[in-house]
Formats: C-alpha cells, sequence, structure tokens
C-alpha cells in the first residue's frame, strides 16, 4: 500500500483544497469482494431505496456539493448546479431503466417456464473523470448498484474531493460499508487497478486511456469493459436563416464548459455563403466572459482543470497553427501561471484538421463547396461520438442522421445536450458500442436464461436401440 499523498488544488487560486493517501487498491478489493454476496442477495427493493435516499441526500446538500464541485474544477457555479441536479435526476432514471431493460420476464408454454433475469457481475472498479467528476461516474455507480454490483472508484487524480464528497453522501444513505470502495492516484492507480481480480470495468475518458484498458483487457474477455470515450465533434451549418440563433447553438456546442465536454463541436463545417454566420460567431465569442466560478457577473467559462492542461492546449494550437490554419481568434492565456484560455476559432479550410481531441476552447472552421462535401468532412475523423445539423429542412436532416457516423446525432441543437433518459455514448474510438446512460443497466448486469417444470418428464422416443 503506497504512502504517497495526492493533493487537490483550486485551478483558479492554486490553492490546496485536499489531501489524501494514494493506492490501496488490494485492500479496496478485499473489502468489496468480502459484502459482493450479500449486496448481491440484498433484495432490489432495499437497493432501489438506497439509490432514493441517496439522491434526497443529494438534494438536501446540493449547495454545498456544488460549491465544491466549482472550486475543484473551476467550472461556474450556475453550470455546477446543473450537474448536481443530474446526480440527483439519474435515480429515477436508471430504477426506469433497470426494470425495462434488466427486469425479469417469463412465459410457459406447454407447461414449460421460460424465465430471463439478471445477475451482478461481481467487483466493478469505475474510472471517473474530471470534467463531470460526480454526474458522470455517478452514471455508472447508480445503475451498477441497483444490479448488485459491488464497486471500487477511483476518481480522476484532479477531482478526489468530489469523489470523498460524493461517497459521503452515499454513506449518509445507508449504503452497507465495503459496497463502495475509494481509491485515489494517477493513471498508475488506474492501471494496477484494472489489472487486479475484479469482474470489469466501467470508464468514462479519453480515447489513449481507454484504447491502453482494452489491450490491458484483451486476455480476459470474460470480464465487462464498457469504455465511454471522447470525440472530434463535427457541427454542420447548412442553409441557414436565422443567423443569431445559429450562432449562439455553434458556440454553445463549442465553449460549453470551456471546451471540456466530450461532446463540444471541434468542428465547424459551413458551405458556400456562410461569411455571416461565422462573423455572428466570432462576435459571440468575443462577448463571453472567462472568469472563476463565483465571479459577479457569472462568467460563461471558467478555466481549463489544470495549468498542464493549458500547455498541452497551447501545445495543440500551436500546432495546428503551423499546419496552415488562418487564426480568426487566437488562443489566449492571460496569465502563464493559470489555466484560463480564451476561445479560439481557427479556419482550416485547404488545410488538415487536427483529429486529436483538443479538450478545450478550440474550434476549427472547414469551409466545403457542397453537401457531399460536408458529410465527407464531418466524418473525417477517427471518433464518432456526436454530430449536429443546424439548419435545412426535415429530408436534410434524415439525410445527415442517415450518413453521419455518431451515436449522437442532433438537429438544431447544441451537439452538447445529450438526456440521461437516452443511451449515451459513439463508435469509432469514442467507445465500445456499450453506450452508458440509459443502457448502463444492459452491461452492469448479465442475462441468466432459465426453463423450467414443476416435475421431470418426457423421455428419449428415437435412435434407441430395442
Amino acid at each position: 500500500m503506497s504512502t504517497a499523498e495526492l493533493v487537490s488544488t483550486d485551478p483558479c487560486t492554486g490553492e490546496a483544497i485536499w489531501a489524501g493517501p494514494v493506492g490501496g487498491v488490494a485492500a479496496a478489493i478485499a473489502r468489496a469482494r468480502a459484502v459482493a454476496s450479500d449486496w448481491a442477495r440484498t433484495s432490489l427493493a432495499t437497493r432501489i431505496a438506497i439509490t432514493r435516499a441517496f439522491k434526497a441526500a443529494v438534494e438536501a446538500e446540493s449547495d454545498a456539493f456544488a460549491r465544491l464541485i466549482a472550486r475543484e474544477t473551476g467550472k461556474p457555479l450556475w453550470e455546477t448546479r446543473t450537474e448536481v441536479a443530474s446526480v440527483a435526476a439519474k435515480v429515477e432514471i436508471s430504477i426506469t431503466a433497470q426494470a425495462e431493460r434488466a427486469g425479469e420476464k417469463g412465459s410457459e408454454a406447454a407447461g414449460v417456464r421460460q424465465l430471463l433475469r439478471h445477475k451482478p457481475h461481481g467487483v466493478l472498479a469505475v474510472l471517473g473523470p474530471y470534467n463531470f467528476p460526480a454526474h458522470l461516474p455517478n452514471g455508472h455507480i447508480v445503475p451498477a448498484l441497483l444490479a448488485g454490483n459491488v464497486i471500487v472508484f477511483k476518481p480522476s487524480e484532479q477531482t478526489p474531493a468530489v469523489a470523498d464528497f460524493m461517497a459521503g453522501v452515499w454513506a449518509k444513505a445507508g449504503l452497507p460499508e465495503g459496497v463502495l470502495n475509494l481509491v485515489h492516484g494517477g493513471g498508475d492507480v488506474g492501471r494496477e487497478l484494472a489489472g487486479e481480480e475484479i469482474d470489469g470495468l466501467l470508464f468514462t475518458g479519453s480515447a489513449h486511456v481507454g484504447a491502453a484498458l482494452a489491450r490491458q483487457f484483451a486476455d480476459t474477455p470474460h470480464r465487462i469493459l464498457a469504455l465511454e470515450m471522447g470525440g472530434n465533434n463535427p457541427l454542420v451549418a447548412w442553409d441557414v436563416t436565422d443567423i443569431d440563433a445559429a450562432a449562439a447553438t455553434v458556440v454553445q456546442s463549442a465553449f460549453l464548459s470551456a471546451g471540456q465536454r466530450c461532446t463540444n463541436a471541434r468542428r465547424l463545417i459551413v458551405g458556400p455563403g456562410s461569411d455571416a454566420l461565422v462573423e455572428a460567431v466570432l462576435a459571440l465569442a468575443d462577448r463571453l466572459i472567462v472568469g472563476g466560478p463565483f465571479d459577479e457577473p457569472p462568467p460563461f467559462m471558467g478555466p481549463v482543470i489544470s495549468n498542464t492542461a493549458a500547455d498541452g492546449l497551447e501545445r495543440g494550437w500551436v500546432g495546428i497553427v503551423a499546419a496552415g490554419g488562418r487564426v480568426l481568434r487566437p488562443l489566449v492565456r492571460a496569465r502563464a501561471d493559470l489555466p484560463f484560455l480564451s476561445p479560439a476559432v481557427i479556419d482550416m479550410t485547404g488545410h488538415a484538421p487536427s483529429d486529436d481531441e483538443l479538450f478545450g476552447p478550440v474550434l476549427q472552421i472547414i469551409r466545403v463547396p457542397d453537401w457531399d462535401a460536408a458529410i465527407a468532412a464531418a466524418n473525417a475523423t477517427r471518433f464518432g461520438l456526436a454530430a449536429g445539423l443546424i439548419g435545412g429542412d426535415a429530408a436534410r436532416f434524415d439525410d445527415f442522421w442517415a450518413r453521419s457516423r455518431a451515436g449522437i446525432v442532433n438537429w438544431n441543437r447544441p451537439t452538447n445536450g445529450a438526456s440521461s433518459a437516452s443511451p449515451f455514448g459513439g463508435i469509432g474510438a469514442s467507445g465500445n458500442h456499450r453506450p452508458s446512460a440509459y443502457y448502463a443497466a444492459d452491461y452492469c448486469a448479465f442475462p441468466v436464461a432459465t426453463l423450467s417444470a414443476d416435475a421431470l418428464g418426457g423421455g428419449i422416443t428415437t435412435g434407441l436401440k430395442p
């Protein structure tokens, strides 16, 4: 067990806000394994009651919860309040999904009962991201607990305080000790957890880490692995009539959460006659307030998560500028010692746009001559998470939907608008076809099919010697 200490800091000030020990993976798994059978045999009604108590506790402590998320991530308080609301809302959504997708189903034919039920996998690891440090891991944890699994949760090393708070809320809700276990640390702790004797792993994070986990799991196909990863999401604007509304949709798609959502639009694809829209996007981006989470007036964007992340984005920006891009709005870091970045826009028409996930406020514009070229540009990515069309008519959107390579395809809505009551996930480098949100119930339990009768019957009537 490591004796190292992890320290979490406020990205806006550099002030330390949490410290705790790193590691302890084997002990956490042992605690989980010791109670796994008891939790699996706990009635579904009891598990539902505990998750509902968790929802009530989240709502009761919503202000403190939102303020902690804001302080540890730098996201505006108005945004973290919506995250806390999503944590609470996930409970009823997951209860409904569990009943519809993993409940009991039965029928009878010729005196034989056919029954479908589901069993938990056992000990599941959950690896959480920093951008939604409560909502996204909670989207795995709630359905996994409802299914009867026990959990070892390693949050991002950037957001351990939020994870500790959430674990405390579960304890107040009456979750038995050992059912949810926290371990802290960086990538080495995540790799250790993935390599231990667990029954599956539920991951939300980058494509790079997800691919590494897939390689690590290659020799253990019996273990469930659910990967929800990133995107290089296209937003196509075509036959737009309301320029102001379209510009607002583009800006929200590109710059919400300082560009730190896996569904943010990274590429705006426009056709002929799009100058007015591009100018409106630039004008609106210029008006966005960048600041701390508790500032007045409230900012639209906070900082990115850390100076390290800001450094990486600056390097990525230099790369696409060097590739020939025409800078429309530069990526500006107001202070070298803090990770506040301005919204940046670059025209990559005629040059190869980046297919890396630049996880920050960077929007690439690609101009195309016709609709087929727009579709080709939208699909020119190894990712396949989200895609959007703004403008056009229903027939245009139907064609866009049919030809898009993405798990989320929106029309006249931001790319980063997704419902927890729907499946969430993508194809290609965006995931392994196990969409989370509503469909999390599918991978948190495995189906067991049964044929049964009250008594033995029948016999062999063909193929016997006299």
